[in-house]
């Protein structure tokens, strides 16, 4: 046997015993009701704290990667470095990982393969001690058996550099990108959810300027956002949390969040082709009706039942069951009480709306998880969107000229920031002057400007509740 990493942190950021650690895993993925789809991530971000503070954050995440078990054989997982400084990406030069499961085999030759990328290199000393890849590894092994592993950690590197080893080591199914990050840090619980709400935010807008008082693990985090935008791929949230909520100390917390990224075109590592067009056939009366029961069993069964949530595709006709992108909005006595959606269309709508409105009740960031009693008076209003469809506008007068007020939903992006409107807003907001003012204003951007770089795209939408 090779050389080997041995584990650093069991005993203290989880049980060293091999026969509780099992047990204990088992339990958090087993306690999160999160819907399962019979697609597994082709990448995931996951934080990396003690289990009892985090576990069951990166535990919703971990649990939608069963369906890949036998298939998933390599994991490139990428982790900040809290112990060493350097410049760029550091390699191990290990032939195994130990921890008390077993030893996961190092896959060397991949590691080769981008050892002498821009600022990509072996250094043992960022992983001798480093617990944000070590506290993944457990999970990894009980949830996917036997598999091979890529260690990086990430030290001053550019999103362009990391996107670069990403793109190199993507593969097929057989491959899984797993990225280590907590959120922020040490803030008053209720100051750490609205900075956590606008990171999640960030990343559900793909917007690749996170900042370490953001995420930890931000430079490995934007460098997998730059390379989905490269390939057309979106991401979905899964859960976001702080240790006020898991261990129960509010005074200085530590924020945590799990998302996942669907495998649509990542075989191919092209860019995700879509047809462009802003229309899209309208669903008849009775299809509607079955996405909002859908919506609603999905969002009730959490509240009376500790099963999981099963969805069965043969049970809705073929138009819910093709590509669909929607947004689940829900209101309570006119105020808004959760919204999530997805841009693009990567999995069947009836998924799509599933999942969408169980984190819209749950792992929305602005409020806390939606109570019985709230689910009894809770309002159901769903949007089923249309292909995205690329604008050709020279100027924000010539933009504003071509809105279409209660009909366009925007989605504008300039300088890696990205931000969209339904059409939905235009109530609240008739004027397109205002409309894209705010709009920018929700992207970060500052109101009244402009750059020739910024791009916009249009979308409809189906609304009906």
């Amino acid at each position: 046997m090779g050389a080997i990493r041995m584990p650093a942190v069991a005993g203290t950021f989880y049980t060293a015993n091999p026969v509780e650690l099992e047990r204990e895993i088992d339990a958090l993925i087993e306690a999160d009701g999160a819907s399962d789809s019979d697609e597994t991530p082709k990448a995931l971000i996951a934080p990396h704290a003690g289990y009892v503070y985090s576990g069951p954050i990166a535990a919703s995440v971990y649990r939608k990667l069963r369906p890949g078990r036998g298939r998933i054989k390599r994991v490139i997982l990428l982790g900040p470095s809290h112990r060493v400084g350097f410049r760029g990406i550091a390699a191990s030069s290990a032939d195994y990982f130990r921890t008390p499961l077993g030893d996961i085999p190092v896959d060397t030759n991949a590691i080769k393969e981008v050892v002498g990328l821009p600022n990509v290199g072996y250094l043992d000393e960022a992983h001798t001690h480093e617990h944000s890849l070590e506290v993944h590894l457990p999970f990894l092994q009980r949830v996917l058996g036997d598999f091979s592993l890529v260690p990086l950690v990430v030290g001053d590197a550019n999103k362009e550099e990391v996107a670069q080893v990403l793109e190199k080591l993507w593969g097929a199914e057989e491959t899984l990108i797993v990225i280590s990050s907590d959120l922020s840090h040490y803030h008053p619980y209720d100051e750490a959810r609205t900075i956590d709400a606008q990171t999640a935010r960030k990343i559900m807008a793909l917007d690749s300027t996170l900042q370490g008082e953001e995420a930890c693990g931000c430079r490995p985090i934007n460098g997998l956002l730059h390379l989905l935008k490269q390939k057309g791929l979106g991401i979905d949230q899964v859960l976001v949390r702080n240790s006020g909520d898991t261990a129960g100390d509010h005074s200085r917390v530590v924020g945590y969040g799990a998302w996942s990224v669907a495998g649509t075109s990542a075989s191919t590592g092209q860019k995700a082709e879509r047809p462009v067009t802003t229309r899209r056939q309208s669903l008849p009366l009775a299809h509607r009706q079955q996405l909002v029961q859908l919506a609603r069993d999905a969002i009730r069964h959490p509240l009376t039942s500790r099963e999981k949530f099963h969805l069965d595709l043969n049970h809705f006709p073929a138009p819910l069951r093709a590509e669909g992108a929607s947004f689940v909005t829900l209101n309570i006595d006119g105020r808004l009480r959760g919204c999530i959606g997805s841009l693009v269309a990567h999995r069947p709508l009836v998924i799509d709306v599933a999942n969408n409105a169980q984190a819209a009740a749950y792992n929305d960031p602005r409020f806390g998880p939606l109570s019985l009693d709230e689910y009894q008076r809770v309002d159901v209003h769903i949007s089923v969107l249309s292909a995205p469809e690329p604008m050709s506008v020279s100027s924000r007068e010539d933009l504003i000229e071509q809105l279409r007020p209660g009909v366009d939903g925007l989605i504008l992006e300039e300088r890696g920031r990205r931000a969209t409107y339904l059409p939905s807003v235009w109530e609240q907001l008739p004027d397109p002057e205002t409309f894209v003012a705010e709009l920018r204003a929700k992207a970060g951007l500052p109101r009244d400007g402009w750059s020739p770089e910024t791009t916009v795209s249009r979308y409809t939408t189906e609304e009906f509740a």
